[in-house]
């Protein structure tokens, strides 16, 4: 149970929630209450479906360009820790696209990209996906693994659907501090998965 709720967290700080929160509300502001679920829904989909691709067949592109686990942690672990850099130097101002127009192209467009990819699943989730599937053995551990990103999707998902409560209570002030509080642990996450590749090369 620890394993999983351990893992499970990982995840969902891979997955940027304050940030993706902050650019759903940016921009779903001019959107009905109706098209919001649906953007929410397709976004969930986007996520699961392109992190389980990166999480079950990694180790096959591993093996495709010849890397080794080792030193692929030191480049995710890199990559994972430049990205918290940014979150924590960021003003807080998300770039945003037009939302007037509520039409089905506009709200995929925007549930899958920019929502989904790069936000959720950005280059720190998939490296951390990949390293987490290549040293996953045996039935019981992949299960493990799978529960605890789906897991992590539904809480995803959950932050999205009481974004305006989440709004409303902690104010536009609150919205810009939580990305950076976030940006400290995937930091640390990214830290020690560089520390991990570099052990495991030497050794």
């Amino acid at each position: 149970m620890e394993a999983f709720f351990t893992l499970y967290l990982k995840i969902f700080f891979m997955m940027t929630p304050f940030f993706v929160l902050s650019l759903f509300l940016t921009q779903s502001k001019n959107l009905t209450k109706a098209h919001k679920k649906s953007v929410i829904i397709k976004m969930a989909i986007a996520v699961t479906v392109s992190s389980l691709v990166f999480l079950l067949f990694g180790k096959y592109i591993f093996s495709l360009f010849g890397i080794t686990l080792d030193a692929f942690k030191i480049g995710a672990g890199t990559v994972l820790f430049l990205s918290a850099l940014d979150m924590i130097r960021s003003d807080g101002e998300t770039p945003i696209t037009d939302p007037t127009q509520n039409t089905d192209v506009t709200i995929k467009d925007f549930a899958v990209v920019p929502l989904a990819i790069p936000s959720a699943v950005g280059p720190g989730m998939i490296g951390i996906l990949m390293v987490i599937g290549a040293e996953m053995s045996g039935p019981l551990n992949i299960l493990l693994v799978v529960l605890s990103l789906l897991t992590a999707v539904i809480s995803l998902v959950g932050v999205l659907f009481l974004a305006n409560r989440i709004q409303l209570l902690l104010g536009r002030q609150g919205l810009e501090i939580l990305p950076k509080i976030t940006g400290l642990f995937v930091s640390a996450i990214g830290a020690q998965i560089v520390f991990s590749g570099i052990q495991g090369f030497l050794l």
